[in-house]
C-alpha cells in the first residue's frame, strides 16, 4: 500500500529540477545575466562571474517556472491567457506556446488601449498577462496594473519587476535562452493539465522556440537544394525504366498469345490485323469501280443541258 508520505514524496520528484533540464538550461545559457543587478533581482543571483556577469541559480528558474505554469493552467479558458513578445527574437517562442497550450499570442507591437480602451475593436479582457520583456512590454504591463490583471514575465537581473506578479529569472536577450524558456513552460503547463505524463519526455524539441534569421533559413533550403541529386535531361527516374520496343517490329502480348504474325496489331502498311480487317492504304480509288456494284458518279451521270 501507498501512504501520503509516499505520495507526497513522489509529487514532489516530479516537479523538482532533473538533471536534464539543468543541462538544457546551462547549453542555451540561461543562467547568464546581465552585468547590472536590480534590487529585486538579487535573490534569483547566485554568483559572478570574474567578468562581473550576474548568474542565475537554476534551481530557482525552474521553481519559478513551475509556479508559472500552475498559474496559468488554472485559468479555465485558455484563451484567456495572453502571450505578448515586442522583440522580435521571442515572437515565434510565443507563436509556439500559444499553439500548443491555446493561449492568445501578440507577437509584434501591443496597440494601446488594448487592455483599457472599451471603445476601440481591439479590446480585450484576459485573465493573464505573459510577457517576454519587462522592458520592452511596459506599456501591456501598464496597462494591466490598471486593470487588475496577474503577470508573469520572463526578467533579466536588470530588469525591473515592478507590476509583476511572478518574475522568471533568466536570460530574456539570448535566443536560444528565450526559445528554451518558454518551451520549459509550455511542457509544464501540458503537464499539470495531463496533457503529456510527468514520466515520459515531450516529442516537440526545443529547436521549433528558436527564432532563425532569415539568412539562416536562405542557407538551410540551399543546403537541401545542394543535397538533391541533380536529374540528368532525358534520363528515367529508377524503378520507371522499362525496355523500349520497336512497334514496327515487335508482337504486343495480346497478339502473341492469339497466334498472329510479327507486326499484326501495329505492324506495316499492307499487314493483316488481328480482326482479320484488310489494309486501309490499299483501297481503291473513287474513281474506279468498288465492291458491291458501284461505278464512277462522274462518269455515268446523263448530261443534262440547263437552257
Amino acid at each position: 500500500p501507498v501512504n501520503a508520505s509516499t505520495r507526497m514524496t513522489s509529487g514532489i520528484d516530479c516537479l523538482s529540477l532533473k538533471d536534464s533540464d539543468a543541462k538544457l538550461m546551462i547549453a542555451a545559457q540561461m543562467h547568464i545575466g546581465a552585468r547590472n543587478t536590480d534590487f529585486q533581482m538579487e535573490p534569483y543571483i547566485f554568483g559572478r562571474t570574474k567578468a562581473g556577469v550576474n548568474i542565475f541559480n537554476c534551481k530557482k528558474i525552474w521553481e519559478k517556472i513551475v509556479l508559472a505554469a500552475r498559474a496559468i493552467a488554472s485559468v479555465e479558458n485558455p484563451a484567456d491567457v495572453f502571450a505578448i513578445a515586442s522583440t522580435v527574437h521571442a515572437q515565434r517562442a510565443v507563436l509556439k506556446f500559444a499553439r500548443y497550450t491555446g493561449a492568445t499570442p501578440i507577437a509584434g507591437r501591443f496597440t494601446p488601449g488594448t487592455l483599457t480602451n472599451q471603445i476601440q475593436a481591439a479590446f480585450r479582457e484576459p485573465r493573464l498577462l505573459i510577457a517576454s520583456c519587462p522592458r520592452q512590454d511596459h506599456q501591456a504591463i501598464a496597462e494591466s496594473h490598471y486593470v487588475n490583471l496577474p503577470v508573469v514575465a520572463l526578467c533579466n537581473s536588470d530588469a525591473s519587476i515592478r507590476y509583476v506578479d511572478i518574475a522568471v529569472p533568466c536570460n530574456n536577450n539570448n535566443v536560444h535562452s528565450v526559445g528554451l524558456a518558454w518551451w520549459l513552460l509550455t511542457r509544464q503547463v501540458l503537464r499539470i493539465r495531463g496533457t503529456i505524463p510527468y514520466d515520459t519526455d515531450w516529442d516537440v524539441m526545443p529547436d521549433l522556440f528558436f527564432y532563425r534569421t532569415p539568412e539562416e533559413q536562405e542557407k538551410e533550403q540551399k543546403e537541401e537544394v545542394v543535397d538533391q541529386p541533380v536529374p540528368v535531361p532525358g534520363a528515367v527516374p529508377a524503378g520507371l525504366a522499362q525496355p523500349v520496343e520497336d512497334w514496327g517490329e515487335t508482337v504486343a502480348p495480346a497478339a502473341a498469345a492469339a497466334g498472329a504474325p510479327a507486326g499484326g496489331v501495329f505492324g506495316a502498311v499492307g499487314q493483316p490485323t488481328v480482326g482479320g480487317g484488310e489494309d486501309w492504304g490499299a483501297a481503291e480509288s473513287w474513281g474506279a469501280p468498288v465492291t458491291g456494284g458501284a461505278t464512277d458518279w462522274a462518269a455515268s451521270a446523263p448530261e443534262t443541258s440547263w437552257e
